[in-house]
């Protein structure tokens, strides 16, 4: 598979790569390190009135600092490949951030891997919103890192027997070993989590609880440890609760739900999740 990992400059930045080593592929994915540098970005929407005295020299400053910033991201980033093991490549683009990590994600990856924030303040804004962006317009599936590299030992699926959750399933038998590598040898946990609404219908429970006993099936079968986690309340929350009980290591959901309706519900959800999670998430595409 192919990986696309995007980079700043900052640790967010650098844990976007460094989880890729620590995930527990089948098979090694190749990576591409993306380094984006946003000139236009600078003048605008800050710089709205004519350029005064000392603008432009802040300005071509600010763009120097720019590409030596880039130039140190791509140096480091190819040391970075290289101390983990990883093959690939490091790029350095130009260009608005969310939009142009979305346009290489476009070139036949399957992955892409982004850091939920930035180096400041202000590049938190900027990194977030791309990620943000990236969940929704990506035609990949997206892993948001929220945190230091650790090995995935702890996995949340969360279900809810659409077609995405279908894909979610799929992506995680056809791209994680159950058994990595590791000092343990341990097969992977992964704890199945559905939520349903406060019903008074038992038929409805029961319908939830045989596709929960569905996706078990399919992921114990390949060799994962499995557990199942039926919840009743609010999707999101319950999602959270859950991965805060076990305390999973990554969160893998799927980007739309049932029907119309519920691509909306879903997609909140899985918005909902990336934004308040502590650990890393997987929307699945």
């Amino acid at each position: 598979m192919k990986v696309l990992a995007a980079t700043d400059g900052s640790k967010y930045g650098r844990w976007a790569i460094e989880w890729l080593a620590q995930v527990p592929f089948s098979v090694q994915p190749v990576v591409r390190v993306l380094h984006v540098v946003d000139v236009a970005g600078l003048r605008a929407p800050f710089m709205i009135q004519p350029v005064i005295v000392g603008t432009e020299r802040y300005l071509q400053a600010e763009i120097k600092r720019m590409e030596m910033t880039a130039k140190a991201t791509k140096n480091q980033s190819a040391l970075l490949l290289a101390s983990l093991g990883l093959s690939g490549t490091v790029v350095v683009d130009r260009g608005g951030v969310a939009a142009t990590i979305v346009k290489h994600a476009k070139r036949g990856i399957g992955l892409l891997s982004i850091g939920s924030r930035g180096l400041d303040a202000l590049d938190r804004f900027m990194l977030g919103s791309a990620s943000n962006h990236a969940i929704h317009h990506a035609p990949c599936s997206v892993l948001v890192v929220k945190e230091a590299p650790r090995p995935v030992q702890q996995i949340l699926l969360a279900i809810d027997g659409s077609p995405a959750s279908d894909k979610a399933v799929r992506f995680l038998l056809r791209h994680f070993n159950p058994t990595p590598d590791g000092p343990n040898h341990e097969p992977v946990m992964v704890t199945v989590v559905h939520v349903m609404p406060y019903l008074k219908y038992p038929e409805l429970r029961e319908a939830g609880r045989a596709v929960v006993q569905r996706y078990v099936d399919k992921v114990a079968k390949v060799g994962f440890q499995v557990r199942e986690a039926m919840r009743l309340g609010k999707p999101a929350d319950e999602i959270l609760t859950v991965a805060k009980q076990h305390k999973a290591d990554l969160i893998i959901t799927g980007a739309k739900g049932l029907g119309a309706i519920g691509r909306v519900l879903l997609g909140s959800v899985s918005t909902r999740v990336v934004q308040h999670a502590t650990c890393s998430v997987l929307v699945v595409r």
